[in-house]
């Protein structure tokens, strides 16, 4: 089930945000429903393969594997709040 303005809001965070040093990226997003839902929109945003889905707190945190062009995969976490 997609959620239209949260799949905007992360494309658009994916699209303006710096990865930090070591690789890896990070993002927060507003999504509706629990975890599952979304880890499962976090994997088709990025094309990922889904690593961890974890509630903390009143967010998730979900953290998926982006493969690249012939490179090493990168992970991606994404927190969402609830």
């Amino acid at each position: 089930m997609a959620f239209p303005s949260s799949v905007a809001a992360l494309t658009a965070l994916l699209a303006v945000s710096a990865p930090p040093h070591d690789g890896s990226l990070t993002y927060v997003v507003r999504v509706g429903g629990d975890c599952s839902a979304a880890a499962a929109q976090v994997v088709a945003q990025t094309g990922g393969q889904l690593l961890s889905a974890q509630p903390a707190g009143d967010s998730c945190i979900i953290t998926v594997l982006v493969q690249g062009n012939g490179q090493r995969p990168r992970k991606v976490t994404v927190k969402v709040p609830m």
